[in-house]
């Protein structure tokens, strides 16, 4: 509707044009100025499609101009061909339409360079558009699939030597304690479907995902004996909320490497929950011992969380670590709308 109603202003402007400045006819004027008018609007949508098929992105700019010259010339002909003929079809008694159409030719040659110039740089600018937002909507996707790659490279980089060391105690376990052995073999089997059966980044809820931490403790506490205790301070409106899954197994990997693994007495690792409106809160924290020597890490474990927090949650999660008292602790903090 909007195309139209440009070209019939047009139109009238045109018809207004012919009356005043050259024939104060005013049947003619107002036919020929419409009607060259809805006849160049009809050419101009026609001509679209080859501009559209010659105007590629691998088309060179000089190749492009000639195209749009060559395009321009042929509207040009068709256009004042055409008005010529049905105009002198409708006025076959005036006589005079030829001198006219004589008078009004400088004039409508204007026209029709100065219309083909604003049709195709429209055209040109709408092509455009649409090229780039293609190749935005191309490089959004390439993103996506970047980022989900990512995100399976970093949930998937679970500690090889965790499951060594599991595997080492069961085998020890089989000789001393069968019973045990066996029990062990399924909570690590069930800890590993879990870790395997999510796909794309599915997100889990925070009872799923403290309870399959507590198969991860169970297994570490097959090695460490009455040495690990954990203590838990859960607020259960928190537990349906959706977290990434995953997203806390390295925070009790390095709670139990660095705090357990090096020390010769109890440790205790506490898990706090708190939410309200906006976010949840959760604190995992453990005491360790000062006089130990702690194992040299690449901190990978923290820097892929932080990655994935990244990731999934931009600017508005937060992980903060902090070591005081022989205590060590990370407070991490996720918006609760995101996920669900």
């Amino acid at each position: 509707m909007a195309w139209w109603l440009v070209w019939l202003l047009l139109g009238a402007g045109q018809s207004l044009l012919f009356y005043y400045g050259f024939d104060r006819n005013p049947a003619l004027s107002i036919t020929d100025g419409m009607v060259s008018m809805v006849l160049f609007s009809a050419l101009a949508l026609a001509a679209w499609f080859p501009l559209k098929f010659l105007n590629r992105n691998d088309t060179r700019f000089p190749l492009l101009i000639i195209n749009l010259l060559a395009i321009s010339a042929v509207v040009l002909l068709v256009w004042m061909g055409l008005v010529y003929l049905i105009l002198s079809g409708i006025f076959p008694d005036t006589g005079n339409y030829g001198a006219f159409w004589r008078g009004t030719i400088s004039l409508r040659l204007g026209t029709g360079v100065l219309l083909s110039i604003l049709v195709f740089l429209t055209y040109y600018l709408i092509i455009s558009y649409k090229n780039l937002s293609d190749r935005r909507l191309g490089e959004s996707k390439l993103e996506n699939i970047l980022r989900e790659t990512e995100l399976k490279m970093l949930r998937t980089q679970i500690n090889p030597h965790f499951l060594f060391n599991s595997l080492n105690s069961v085998s020890a376990l089989t000789i001393t304690d069968p019973d045990k052995a066996r029990e062990m073999v399924i909570k690590l089997s069930e800890f590993m479907r879990y870790a395997l059966a999510r796909k794309d980044e599915q997100p889990v809820t925070l009872r799923q995902e403290l309870e399959n931490m507590k198969l991860y403790i169970d297994i570490e506490k097959t090695r460490f004996g009455e040495r690990l205790i954990t203590n838990e301070t859960l607020s259960r409106e928190c537990l349906e909320l959706k977290i990434p899954n995953l997203l806390l197994q390295p925070l009790y990997e390095n709670a139990i490497k660095y705090g357990v693994h090096e020390s010769t007495g109890t440790v205790e690792i506490a898990t706090t929950v708190y939410c309200d409106s906006q976010s949840v809160e959760i604190t995992i924290s453990n005491n360790f011992d000062h006089d130990a020597v702690m194992p040299s890490g690449t901190g990978t474990g923290l820097s892929n969380v932080r990655r994935r927090l990244d990731l999934v949650y931009g600017r508005e999660a937060s992980m903060i670590t902090r070591k005081e008292k022989g205590r060590f602790t990370i407070t991490m903090r996720l918006p609760v709308n995101t996920l669900q």
